[in-house]
């Protein structure tokens, strides 16, 4: 007895939005800096109610949590970026990494009239792209960026 398998067939628009957002995302984290918060030292009035609030606060320990952890998240979420994207085929990382991961934003124009070396067309170009963002969207859902169940394809009934 033999299991077929069948990759699920995946909403061309809703995958767009979710691996472009992923990818914006991932420029983001690169391209502007981490801005550490830094705890006040002096005090400011603060009106206080009597009575036990039963909260305890410690500034500077929210603060150093903060400092910490989201430089490393950011790291780690750059670092699965960057994993997917070394996955692909070496035409659609060119595509996804000159156009979705560089500081400098490109157009769709720009990519597959001078970026690609011979020129391609227009179609070529849409087709490398929807193969680049289906691949990106199982990759994505593998390290928990994107959740693929959100970008299967729903049949209407007719």
């Amino acid at each position: 007895m033999q299991q077929s398998f069948e990759l699920p067939e995946l909403d061309r628009k809703k995958t767009q939005r979710a691996v472009e957002a992923a990818l914006e995302k991932y420029r983001i984290f690169k391209t502007m800096p981490f801005e550490e918060k830094e705890a006040t030292i002096t005090a400011g009035y603060q009106e206080r109610f009597h009575g036990p609030t039963n909260v305890t606060s410690d500034q500077t320990a929210e603060i150093a949590i903060y400092n910490t952890f989201i430089p490393a998240m950011r790291k780690e979420y750059c670092e699965k970026v960057e994993r997917s994207v070394n996955k692909l085929y070496p035409r659609e990382r060119l595509l996804i990494t000159e156009r979705y991961m560089k500081d400098e934003l490109m157009t769709d124009l720009k990519m597959y009239s001078f970026v690609f070396n011979p020129p391609i067309s227009k179609d070529t170009y849409a087709k490398i792209r929807w193969m680049a963002f289906y691949s990106l969207a199982f990759n994505f859902d593998y390290y928990r960026i994107v959740n693929i169940t959100e970008l299967v394809k729903t049949r209407t009934s007719e």
